[in-house]
């Protein structure tokens, strides 16, 4: 691992050991609120967040830094997406740790030009540390890794039907569920994207593409050698947001031949 990966790996590893660790399962419901459905906030967001932003102003100053909370509390903070930033996830997987589940985990992405140029997903549960850089391979704690599929004879799809239209639904029923073996998302990109790169998911579909939840782990995913684009096979940008981007769709796979077909598919299926 590089020092950049060792530095960001420790501040990781501090912030979960301080505020999260100590508090999964443990929350008072005066330490949950609601941004909006099926959208809670947690203490452990806000203070993940505070100190992962002053720890990364210090290491470089001048790089702006693009947290989901700040966002929430101000939208002009999303300006900063066009130009070198940092991307910061604090709580990967909110509902799902407010609800005393696994998984859950931390998201920083290093961007500059509406593209990702460094990722690192983090499970505080095993101290597991997926990390890239554009144009050198995907690692997880240090070992480099290359994604390969699951193997099997229908591709493990994970579909959220939880965005999904009624129309959307039944195209999923009709369409893809003949030829893939369905199973439920995580509920966290944090973990989704190693499942696709790391044997036990093909194929994962995503409806919201916040970059916060996606930099990273698009960034990584394509270095191990999968492939995450738009469904129009248009490269992931992190300073597109809004609900016309969010329409385009973002599709995940093991494997470019598995993508294609499921994109495929569901471009077919949609005409």
């Amino acid at each position: 691992m590089s020092a950049l990966d060792d530095e960001i790996r420790d501040l990781l590893r501090f912030a979960a050991e301080r505020s999260m660790l100590p508090r999964f399962r443990a929350l008072s419901e005066d330490e949950i609120e609601m941004k909006g459905e099926d959208d809670p906030v947690t203490i452990v967001d806000r203070e993940v967040e505070e100190f992962l932003t002053d720890a990364l102003a210090k290491m470089a100053p001048g790089v702006a830094i693009v947290g989901e909370e700040a966002v929430h509390e101000d939208r002009s903070v999303l300006d900063h997406l066009s130009g070198p930033c940092w991307i910061i996830d604090p709580l990967d997987g909110t509902a799902n740790f407010a609800e005393g589940k696994e998984p859950f985990g931390i998201i920083i992405a290093l961007a500059d030009a509406g593209e990702a140029i460094a990722g690192w997903l983090y499970d505080p549960i095993t101290d597991r540390l997926c990390h890239t850089k554009r144009g050198e391979g995907a690692f997880v704690n240090g070992e480099r890794v290359h994604s390969t599929g699951t193997g099997e004879a229908q591709p493990v799809t994970a579909v959220s039907r939880m965005f999904l239209t009624e129309e959307q639904r039944a195209m999923v029923d009709a369409k893809l569920a003949p030829h893939y073996k369905l199973v439920d998302i995580p509920r966290c990109a944090a973990e989704q994207y190693p499942r696709l790169a790391l044997g036990q998911n093909d194929v994962s579909s995503f409806k919201r593409t916040l970059p916060w939840d996606h930099a990273a782990g698009v960034l990584w995913l394509n270095e191990a050698g999968g492939r995450a684009a738009r469904l129009d096979g248009t490269a992931y940008r992190v300073d597109e947001h809004g609900s016309s981007e969010d329409r385009k769709g973002l599709v995940g796979a093991s494997t470019p031949a598995i993508w294609d077909e499921f994109v495929g598919r569901v471009l077919a299926a949609s005409s």
